[in-house]
């Protein structure tokens, strides 16, 4: 029985009551829902072009909007250049050719969707705005400024339209002063994080005055259009995410000179090691700007006068010393670190916190972070660290518990629910893990043993959660995540976490099979998910045991069908070369062509098995892991899927089935009296090059995708619940495939082609002899062999052709050397 119910009866309340008052809820959900659904976005228009607002219109052109990206006319043109359009755009349209053109972090899933977008200015373009349907202001941190920008956009813009303001911390409710009731009802934060593609969070902040429905509607349309995490947030100072994420950088800031730590220390404390980025805490500091992080901790500790440790914050001295200089790091190529680039290679300097002064960066020997890197989990990892009593073990005790402290006592000022504080600083922040998350880790009664004795107050509602015999503040049961609800001091669905797959849940279950590399759940419904466990998810033996035990165990026991997918950074980052090297070294050649063979049946058991096979990717899918993935009868892409065949760069060729599907795909994109040979060069180059697709929409253009069958989800939490309502789709009716014998392959046509394209790479200077080498090979197979005449041939005589290649190639010092190189380095060596 649902707990409001519940509640009333306890409280003898009338049963007509409680009728009437579920009817009443049932009208407002389904009016709501109506609402949202009939809602359409089709143009948006992004006011201010700085590189949040081109970041953003950028990633609303990823979605398939058009967007109108409007700015000021410039303030210091002439009397001459006012009447020039172009000059007046020029503000506007320099930004985004820079957010075109960016070569590191491009806003954009493919360039070609720039084309999606219309540039302007607010003097001579703002009227245009009356067609959009979602307004979105992305202007100066300034009050004044933003309230005349929504004074114009509220004489313009067509009624109903979503007004939005990307502010990172101006109170949303002081925006609305003057505006219209239609404005008003419609108008809330939107708070993107930068860039806005790559992170994740997306805060919802209304007013009191905003429709429901709007909130809803920006809630569900920022999680499965735009991909985003979307966190309801109350209109408090930094909202969540900044003001919880500011306040663990600020604290490590104090600890540091504490501690007496370097800042390189600091950063291999704060990184990967406790489930962090990698930038650890001085260079994510680098990363935002100093004087951006700076504007922040200030403008919490004036704006939160209750706020019990915020109000302790200051500006230390090497802070300080760092805004004196304008040092305010990767924008003024200073800062906690810099940079020097010589004729002698590139040399990393970092601050000397006593001394003020720049050092060469210095290695970090901590015996916590030795005794740590050794824990594959990260829960036993943040334990041990948490334990340790050298300074590394200090740093990460007295920060989380600070952190403990800090978040038992946001709630409810920023938020009601301790899963949206999680939920923020996950996809803001990037953390694996947020702050009740670690506490769980701990435990909560050691985290609040802590925090009392280093006299830092603790929420009462943790008190009483302690006291009522709760032990942590999730748990899972039947595949879903429960979070303690502190309203109603029960446990409760996360909301919408139903949507979703989350193999953690699924652990206190007994597995269907479970090997060394490879866990095959019960996802429900007939469906099995195989998950892999392996370190970066590298496809060894045990792997590709476990796929085929568990196909065979789904065919034989009437399964609907399977999902291969996991919730890790990565799908997979190709075949384990550590294990090819080791037996090429060897030259245990039997062993080399065994395994390869094994691989390659592998995958053509997920094409050709007796019920359906999906792919859910997300990260890297690189090789191996591209290979298993086009051999799946649908492949549920998240967008930020970073996918190729990656092999050239160690001197190799695909062999696990890719080059035979690329021809295989070729061979059936070929018309009648098509010219064949400019398709052919450009799958020749994708391979031949090791072309990584930045992104699933551009994984289309190499064939790595197919158009027609598989598809991009926009959120990466949704890629497995997508691929296994896939596999139910496709499971009725499902017809076991058979292997293709029609593959036209060009033999000696083709290969005089690229021969030539190869060895024109070699006298350009662009690819060295063992490059070509590598490149012929690959030629080889895609034509088919010296075949006198273009003739249609198997998929199995082109695996064998790759698996010859494959071998041919280990036997290469060259290739040996890229291996070890590639295991020392994790870099490819170009020899």
């Amino acid at each position: 029985m649902p707990d409001f119910i519940q509640a009333l009866l306890n409280n003898n309340r009338d049963l007509t009551v409680i009728m009437s008052y579920v009817s009443n809820q049932l009208f407002i959900t389904i009016k709501n829902t109506a609402i949202t659904m009939s809602r359409k976005i089709k143009k948006v228009a992004v006011l201010g072009s700085g590189v949040m607002g081109s970041g953003i219109a950028a990633h609303f052109a990823n979605a398939g909007l058009e967007v109108l990206l409007l700015d000021i006319v410039p303030f210091n043109l002439t009397d001459e250049q006012k009447k020039d359009q172009a000059m007046r755009n020029s503000l506007v349209n320099k930004a985004f050719t820079a957010a075109v053109k960016a070569k590191k972090l491009n806003g954009f899933y493919d360039t070609k969707y720039a084309s999606r977008i219309t540039t302007g200015n607010f003097d001579d373009d703002f009227e245009k705005i009356s067609d959009c349907d979602w307004i979105i202001e992305v202007v100066i941190e300034r009050l004044d400024i933003k309230k005349q920008v929504f004074e114009k956009v509220d004489k313009f813009r067509k009624a109903g339209s979503l007004v939005t303001s990307n502010t990172s911390g101006i109170p949303i409710h002081l925006m609305i002063d003057g505006r219209s009731d239609d404005f008003v009802k419609h108008f809330c934060g939107t708070h993107f994080f930068n860039p806005p593609r790559y992170l994740r969070l997306l805060e919802i902040i209304p007013t009191p005055k905003t429709d429901q429905a709007v909130i809803d509607f920006l809630m569900e349309f920022g999680d499965k259009n735009l991909g985003k995490q979307t966190v309801l947030c109350k209109d408090t100072p930094a909202f969540i995410a900044n003001r919880v994420g500011v306040y663990a950088m600020a604290k490590v800031f104090q600890l540091t000179p504490e501690l007496g730590l370097t800042i390189e220390e600091v950063d291999k404390l704060t990184g990967p090691l406790i489930g962090r980025p990698k930038t650890g805490t001085f260079r994510l500091g680098d990363l935002v700007g100093h004087d951006t992080s700076a504007k922040v901790i200030m403008g919490i500790k004036e704006n939160c006068p209750n706020d019990e440790q915020a109000s302790t914050f200051k500006v230390l001295p090497y802070f300080q010393h760092l805004l004196d200089n304008k040092w305010y790091g990767n924008k003024s190529k200073k800062g906690f670190y810099r940079t020097e680039r010589s004729a002698e290679g590139r040399k990393v300097f970092a601050l000397d916190l006593e001394t003020l002064e720049y050092v060469e960066k210095r290695k970090v020997r901590l015996d916590s972070i030795g005794a740590a890197k050794n824990l594959d989990k990260l829960a036993d990892r943040v334990r041990l660290m948490y334990k340790h009593e050298d300074k590394g073990g200090q740093l990460v005790r007295q920060s989380l518990t600070g952190l403990f402290s800090y978040v038992s006592n946001r709630i409810p000022e920023i938020s009601d629910d301790l899963y949206s504080i999680d939920h923020a600083l996950r996809a803001g922040f990037a953390w694996d893990v947020g702050p009740f998350e670690y506490w769980d880790m701990i435990g909560v009664e050691e985290g609040v043993k802590q925090a009392e004795a280093a006299g830092l107050p603790i929420g009462d509602w943790v008190k009483d959660f302690i006291a009522a015999g709760h032990t942590s503040f999730y748990k899972s049961e039947n595949g879903k995540t429960l979070f303690y609800h502190i309203g109603s001091k029960s446990y409760q669905p996360v909301p919408g976490a139903d949507e979703f797959i989350l193999l953690d849940n699924y652990r206190t279950k007994t597995p269907v099979f479970k090997n060394s590399g490879l866990t095959a759940h019960d996802l429900g419904d007939g469906v099995m998910g195989l998950e892999f466990h392996t370190k970066m998810n590298a496809i060894g033996g045990e792997i590709l045991e476990g796929i085929n035990r568990s196909i065979e165990i789904a065919e034989q026991e009437g399964w609907k069908g399977v999902v291969i997918g996991n919730n890790a950074p990565n799908f997979s980052v190709g075949a384990n070369i550590a294990m090819i090297g080791m037996l090429a070294f060897q030259q245990e050649w039997d062993e080399l062509n065994f395994a390869v063979q094994a691989f390659q049946n592998t995958t053509m058991r997920c094409r050709y098995s007796a019920i359906p096979v999906v792919a859910a990717t997300q990260g890297f899918t690189f090789g191996g892991g591209c290979e298993t993935a086009m051999h799946c009868d649908k492949v549920m892409a998240a967008a930020e899927t970073y996918i190729g065949l990656v092999e050239a760069g160690v001197g190799l060729v695909p062999a696990g089935g890719g080059t035979k599907e690329l021809a295989l795909r070729m061979s059936d994109k070929f018309g009648v009296g098509d010219v064949h040979i400019p398709s052919l060069i450009e799958t020749f180059k994708a391979i031949a090059t090791a072309t990584v697709a930045t992104s699933a929409k551009q994984a289309y253009q190499h064939n790595l995708l197919r158009a027609g069958v598989d598809e991009v989800v926009m959120n990466t939490s949704r890629n497995i619940a997508e691929a296994k309502k896939a596999v139910l789709e496709m499971a009725d009716g499902y017809t076991q495939p058979i292997q293709r014998n029609d593959i036209l392959a060009l033999g000696r046509t083709g290969l005089g082609a690229l021969y030539t394209a190869a060895s024109s790479l070699e006298f350009g200077k662009y690819a060295s002899a063992h490059d070509v080498k590598v490149a012929k090979k690959t030629a080889f197979i895609l034509c088919g062999g010296d075949l006198s005449a273009p003739t249609k041939v198997t998929e199995q005589y082109l695996l064998d052709l790759e698996r010859e290649a494959f071998l041919s190639l280990l036997g290469e010092q060259k290739t040996l050397e890229r291996i070890q190189h590639m295991l020392q380095f994790n870099k490819p060596l170009r020899n």
